[in-house]
């Protein structure tokens, strides 16, 4: 699963992805975060009712404060998710992990070549981290901040629209194919 840093010879590129420049693509897969947040969303309204979000029973200033910590930890998980990029991606074998947010995404990018196992691993990395975490946490708070962090769970697996999408897409490929993930776009290369 290690990380090349050059091209093997033999290789072209086969497939490109790139969610700045192909509006259509981009559109998918915002479409598909919104599938995936309604999916996650819908069932759970009927388990846990949304207004206990919305209860004062312990007054305003524990209201207010359960959606300051909704921000907070939104901005917080955004940075953790890539930062979980860049670690899988260092455990893979990479030496400089390239981070940056384009207005739109949050990325964590690199110029090596990762094989087919180890891109997987590197996309689906946070989902499955933060998904467990948050799915151990969930059951123990108390009912007014379940939707508080049970929003984070909808925010890591909507969010990770992309990384599903090219998991997905990838997974059809050859097994000989090699992507260059430069952070919002990427590349995929198959032997001729």
């Amino acid at each position: 699963m290690k990380a090349v840093e050059t091209l093997p010879e033999g290789y072209s590129e086969f497939y490109s992805v790139d969610l700045q420049k192909n509006k259509k693509m981009s559109l998918l897969v915002n479409l598909l975060a919104v599938i995936i947040a309604v999916l996650l969303l819908v069932p759970m309204l009927f388990l846990v009712p949304i207004s206990s979000l919305f209860v004062m029973d312990k007054g305003l200033g524990n209201y207010v404060l359960r959606f300051i910590t909704l921000i907070v930890l939104t901005i917080a998980y955004m940075i953790l998710h890539e930062i979980t990029h860049g670690i899988a991606m260092k455990i893979c074998g990479t030496k400089k992990v390239k981070y940056g947010f384009t207005g739109l995404y949050a990325f964590a990018g690199s110029n090596d070549y990762y094989s087919k196992k180890a891109y997987i691993f590197i996309a689906l990395a946070p989902i499955v981290l933060w998904g467990l975490i948050i799915a151990i946490i969930n059951p123990f708070v108390p009912l007014e901040w379940f939707w508080v962090v049970y929003s984070l769970q909808i925010i890591n697996m909507s969010g990770a629209a992309g990384d599903l999408f090219v998991t997905i897409k990838f997974s059809g490929f050859p097994k000989d194919i090699l992507i260059r993930d430069y952070g919002v776009s990427m590349t995929v290369f198959s032997k001729e």
